[in-house]
């Protein structure tokens, strides 16, 4: 699977996703990636005019704590019901 550089701002979070943050997760994680980089890549998946967000909620959040602009995904097939 393929690693590309996503838009923080295209992507979309699911209500039901958000339930489940934690700032204090996120803080922590943030102050990580300025040590390590980022280890681990969220998951997405195409939208109509932007991507959904699929794995990785806390990651997104750090990146968007750290001002930056970008994010690296994997890009997945949405599952078909």
């Amino acid at each position: 699977m393929r690693v590309v550089d996503v838009p923080v701002d295209k992507i979309y979070v699911p209500a039901a996703k958000r339930k489940g943050l934690d700032e204090d997760k996120v803080t922590a994680l943030a102050e990580d990636i300025l040590e390590n980089g980022l280890q681990r890549p969220i998951y997405v998946r195409l939208g109509k005019d932007r991507y959904v967000l699929q794995e990785g909620l806390h990651r997104l959040e750090a990146m968007k704590l750290l001002g930056s602009d970008l994010i690296e995904g994997h890009i997945v097939q949405a599952k078909k019901a």
